[in-house]
């Protein structure tokens, strides 16, 4: 396959402990246009030159999936701005001034600051994905 083919894959990301983050079983296939940048670098690299039918396992650096933790992105927020029940490890959900959605994590709280990590969750991790190829066009 080369870039500009629409594909069709089934897959399964684990990190490197083992841990599954997501995959296609039981679901549609995920479709899309090679070398369009609508999915991570690396698993849009990865499939080039695989073959309807085809399998292959991928290891994805950080760098090329969601890339590094950026503690620019980890912002100190006034405890007043939160409920009581907040706690750490929760999801909230923020728009930014344009209106767009965006998940936060709670990543500490303290007597007058929260802090909230916009990182993507999987940001600064290493991704081995296997990928089957149902579909090429």
């Amino acid at each position: 396959m080369k870039k500009g083919d629409k594909v069709k894959v089934h897959y399964t990301g684990t990190l490197d402990d083992g841990t599954k983050f997501d995959s296609s079983e039981g679901k549609d296939p995920l479709e899309f246009t090679v070398g369009e940048g609508h999915v991570i670098k690396g698993f849009d690299e990865g499939v080039l030159g695989m073959k309807i039918n085809g399998e292959k396992t991928v290891k994805i650096p950080a760098k090329d999936a969601y890339g590094e933790k950026s503690n620019e992105l980890v912002l100190e927020v006034p405890r007043s701005k939160f409920p009581e029940n907040i706690q750490v490890g929760g999801q909230l959900m923020l728009k930014d001034p344009e209106g767009q959605s965006m998940p936060a994590l709670v990543s500490e709280i303290g007597k007058e600051i929260v802090k909230i990590d916009l990182n993507h969750q999987l940001a600064g991790k290493d991704l081995t994905f296997k990928i089957k190829v149902v579909g090429i066009n």
